[in-house]
């Protein structure tokens, strides 16, 4: 029996992990679930998978559910429960699902306590790539990725051997606005951010895909998950989102992996891999497929790809500013304070006032990101006054 704790439980990613239990029964159990706020929903989740423990960062939240509940799980809250839902003796993987570059911690302290990291959370290798990846190496940790792409790399890896990859070709939907120019876009809302043509997400990273920072970011965690240079990245945009990525091999050859957009089929098999489950999720019928197309990105309208890059290729804290000053340029625009444009132009203006370390350890790490945080914030500021 595989022991499996959550982070992140409430989310999108984390219910969808829970199906994906409920239907393994004999092979997965839930040993630790943990959440933001969402007290009511976590309580479903315990009643149901009656984990050893369950977290809730908020602690006016835990606080509700410990007044309510009366089982036997035991209801732990804050950073100090998160952690300890990540080290929990008894688990085996860690799924972290956690949103932005509050998964990186508790991933840290996954891999120091040897477990295997089912990876949702893809801000930690973006913010410190060569830290985790580096401990996961002196712990002989596995990092799976659990996103549909980094996933479908891992599959058309299966059998190759590193030495001959080409290339790594990310594919991206394109999101809701593929083919806008930046002044259609000067026009756009928070309700047509949220209207993803494939995919059902959360809300940030569903702005994420309508900026192609979500594409940006996958380049970084791709070049950590895969050890590759960025050179040996391609992104091409995929209307359909059926292919969910390829890899060019040195002979020429693509191998790619196809299916539905759904998140559950990823999920299971960072769960069981090398192996693979039967499953009831919908299977693609060929036969009754449109026709699928690829576009080179719009590196004018959708500037923030090429920013990824640079900040990539730099290295150092620069990836962990250029996560930051998204995060906090997200949550303004989902709060109406800013424009969708200057979502990306805030990450452009803090990437460049910025100092990078070139080396940095964690404390440099969490330093860079409070800074970009700081400093994103002092923009927005500026701009209402």
């Amino acid at each position: 029996m595989q022991n499996i704790a959550i982070l992140g439980s409430t989310g999108s990613i984390g219910t969808q992990a829970l199906e994906v239990i409920a239907a393994n029964q004999h092979q997965f159990s839930v040993s630790a679930l943990a959440a933001y706020q969402n007290d009511v929903l976590l309580e479903e989740q315990i009643e149901f998978f009656k984990p050893q423990i369950a977290v809730l960062v908020d602690k006016q939240s835990a606080d509700r559910l410990v007044r309510r509940y009366k089982g036997q799980t035991t209801i732990l809250c804050g950073q100090e429960g998160l952690l300890a839902a990540a080290t929990q003796t008894k688990t085996n993987t860690v799924l972290t699902s956690l949103v932005g570059f509050a998964g990186l911690e508790p991933t840290l302290a996954a891999i120091n306590a040897g477990k295997t990291i089912a990876l949702a959370n893809k801000e930690t290798l973006v913010a410190a790539g060569e830290l985790v990846t580096s401990l996961a190496a002196e712990k002989n940790v596995s990092i799976l990725p659990v996103d549909s792409e980094h996933s479908a790399i891992l599959q058309c890896l299966q059998g190759e051997r590193r030495q001959n990859i080409s290339r790594i070709i990310l594919t991206a939907s394109g999101g809701p606005f593929k083919g806008f120019t930046r002044e259609q876009l000067e026009k756009v809302t928070v309700i047509d951010c949220l209207k993803h043509p494939n995919w059902s997400m959360g809300k940030k990273i569903t702005i994420d895909s309508s900026t192609m920072v979500n594409k940006g970011l996958e380049v970084i965690e791709a070049k950590w998950l895969f050890s590759v240079d960025y050179d040996q990245i391609d992104v091409v945009i995929h209307p359909q989102s059926i292919v969910h990525s390829m890899v060019e091999y040195s002979d020429g050859a693509i191998i790619a992996q196809l299916g539905m957009p759904d998140m559950r089929l990823p999920i299971q098999y960072a769960f069981t891999f090398p192996d693979r489950n039967p499953s009831t999720f919908p299977r693609l019928d060929l036969t009754q497929m449109q026709p699928l197309s690829f576009y080179p990105p719009d590196n004018i309208a959708f500037p923030a790809l090429q920013m990824a890059f640079r900040a990539g290729r730099t290295g150092g804290t620069l990836p962990c500013v250029f996560n930051a000053a998204n995060e906090v340029a997200v949550a303004s625009f989902l709060a109406d304070k800013i424009r969708f444009l200057d979502i990306t132009s805030l990450i452009h203006v803090t990437m460049e006032k910025h100092t990078t370390i070139s080396r940095p350890t964690f404390g440099d790490i969490i330093a860079a990101d409070a800074w970009a945080r700081k400093y994103a914030e002092e923009l927005i500021h500026d701009m209402h006054s």
